[in-house]
């Protein structure tokens, strides 16, 4: 009996579904482990990823390996300068981060990568602040609803299809997805709420938040799609980069500490 192409690339689809879940847990449990763990080795893995994240973001750029090395340096620059261990996260940290990004622009010659460098320092800032001074629970709801979001987002795209969510931007994404990705963060964000002392009315936010986690990795779709590459890097079986793992946690960490530290939540 003849195989059929799609019979045949039935074990492959399998193979790289059980390489990218078995990474997706190891990285979970990474996360969890470090914010459990205490500020330090949650600023240590937030630090390391932090610096991938701005050579992947050089990378997808096109710049030059000296301006990369200055972007990642001024990274480096900045994560020594709001160790949490040392002074708290503040208006100050923010400040050195925007003068850090100017620097970085200047010396480079690009604005397009002192961009980068703001954006990720931001998100980086945003996801220490909550760990370091809304505690545990917040940053546990922050993460969660982003990983519920890419996970149904995933597996609804697969099994429904459908319509493109964007094609121009990303030619895999589908409205199922997005459905599916603002269900199960609705859904895990809902069960994190209810066992802690979270407020209710964060429960819709788990799914608003889920849209702008989805827009985070259209985003960073296009700029790949932009440099001609599938993934940031391949530093993550079956995932890509650093950058293509927390395109969507992002905004939504700059979003929810921005709460924070508003007295919103």
């Amino acid at each position: 009996m003849t195989e059929s192409v799609t019979d045949l690339a039935r074990p492959s689809e399998f193979r790289h579904l059980l390489k990218r879940s078995a990474t997706a847990v190891i990285l979970i449990g990474v996360a969890l482990a470090a914010l459990y763990a205490g500020r330090t080795p949650f600023w240590v893995l937030a630090a390391l990823l932090a610096l991938v994240m701005t050579g992947e973001w050089a990378l997808l750029m096109g710049v030059r390996p000296w301006k990369m090395v200055v972007a990642i340096a001024g990274m480096a620059a900045f994560l020594i300068f709001v160790q949490p261990m040392i002074r708290p996260i503040d208006w100050i940290s923010i400040g050195a981060l925007a003068g850090g990004a100017a620097a970085v622009a200047a010396l480079s010659l690009s604005v397009r990568l002192g961009f980068g460098l703001l954006y990720i320092g931001l998100s980086i800032v945003a996801i220490m602040y909550l760990r370091d001074v809304t505690g545990i629970q917040l940053t546990l709801w922050t993460l969660a609803i982003v990983w519920a979001t890419d996970i149904g987002a995933y597996f609804s795209g697969k099994k429904i299809g459908g319509p493109k969510l964007a094609p121009s931007l990303s030619p895999n994404k589908t409205w199922a997805g997005l459905i599916g990705g603002v269900a199960s963060a609705l859904l895990v964000g809902s069960l994190i709420i209810v066992n802690t002392e979270l407020p209710n009315w964060l429960i819709p936010l788990s799914g608003l938040f889920a849209i702008v986690a989805q827009a985070g990795d259209l985003y960073e779709s296009w700029l790949k799609r932009r440099a001609g590459v599938k993934d940031a890097s391949g530093i993550f079986p079956g995932h890509g980069g650093a950058l293509d793992r927390l395109d969507g946690l992002m905004p939504v960490a700059i979003c929810v500490a921005a709460m924070a530290a508003g007295g919103v939540v």
